[in-house]
């Protein structure tokens, strides 16, 4: 057996919006950033150690408007310095400074969209290096300036490629999205720097990405994904996992369960809570993360939900999802680790 350091619980961060809220129609200025304050407390309250600023706004135009915009960048898509702020921290910064006056500081995952997702976006299965070098500047330039925060502390910088193994649309090759990755997460320092991938295929590749020492798996809807990742290739480039435990991709978990169960379960929402939550236990987080464990030791940093749970039917739900993975992740913590 083998205590090891504790499992740290973050998440990925997109969360439900109230309900009767609408993404195509988010509030402006203070009401904003009081949605984002409150589902920060939502994942608090869960046990969420490291959470996420929720991603109520698109993942690509949070990022790429500031960096499209002329007066806002210094040259094409490079952004300036002192415009690349991420809105939602500010809404950090006051629970940070309302934490601070009793003694808890706020440890937050900042996560930017990365060089190549925000780039594909934009151009698809094209090959303009120079801006993708410039689009890597960019996201450095938001990690820098999140650095900068004062009433809370940046545990953890995430950039965010889903795409990356997935979409035909990227078309550069290995050093050329290497090289990206290494612009992006230079800024890290000595910040935990996680890349954020939907499938394993480019986790070696990018745990050899100078400055970026997580790789975020989504392990809990696909297992498998884990043993396509080389434990040899982690410890020789010292590399640690971030593994999900709990499933997320709630409209593919109702399907079956509507299937199996011959109704519609999104009719009944508290029948859907009850046959959701029954499939997808605190107990069975654990065994997930046991398994993952087991098959990497103490490569395994941080644990939590696969990807946002944004899609979710509601915050109430949502949360609930997040106190489940708290449960398996302390119970796991609590034990005598098996042999990894």
């Amino acid at each position: 057996m083998d205590d090891g350091p504790e499992i740290i619980f973050d998440d990925i961060g997109s969360y439900p919006l109230p309900a009767g809220m609408s993404r195509e129609k988010l509030p402006e200025g203070d009401s904003y950033l009081g949605l984002v304050k409150d589902a920060m407390v939502q994942k608090i309250e869960a046990g969420v150690e490291r959470p996420t600023y929720p991603q109520f706004r698109d993942m690509i135009r949070m990022f790429m408007d500031p960096i499209e915009d002329p007066k806002r960048s210094e040259s094409p898509y490079l952004v300036r310095a002192g415009e690349a702020r991420i809105l939602e921290l500010e809404a950090l910064e006051a629970l940070g400074r309302r934490r601070g006056g009793v003694g808890e500081q706020l440890s937050a995952r900042v996560c930017v969209t990365g060089p190549v997702e925000l780039y594909i976006s934009r151009f698809g299965a094209t090959d303009y290096r120079d801006i993708l070098d410039n689009l890597a500047k960019s996201v450095g330039r938001f990690v820098e300036m999140a650095k900068k925060s004062r009433h809370f502390e940046v545990a953890v910088v995430s950039i965010d490629e889903p795409s990356l193994g997935i979409s035909p649309n990227v078309v550069f090759d290995y050093d050329d999205i290497k090289k990206a990755l290494e612009i992006a997460a230079r800024p890290c320092g000595g910040t935990d720097c996680e890349v954020h991938l939907h499938s394993p295929l480019m986790a070696e590749l990018c745990a050899g990405v100078p400055g970026i020492n997580v790789i975020g798996v989504e392990s809990a809807a696909n297992p498998d994904y884990l043993r396509l990742v080389d434990r040899k290739v982690l410890e020789e480039n010292g590399a640690f996992l971030r593994v999900g435990i709990a499933r997320t991709d709630i409209d593919g978990m109702v399907a079956r369960l509507n299937d199996r169960l011959e109704t519609n379960l999104w009719l009944d929402p508290e029948r859907l809570k009850r046959e959701v939550f029954s499939a997808e236990s605190a107990d069975l987080m654990e065994k997930r993360l046991a398994a993952a464990f087991q098959l990497f030791g103490d490569r395994v940093r941080y644990a939590g939900p696969d990807c946002g749970l944004g899609p979710w039917p509601s915050q109430t739900m949502a949360k609930d999802c997040l106190a489940r993975c708290a449960r398996a992740i302390s119970s796991f913590n609590s034990r005598p680790r098996p042999e990894g």
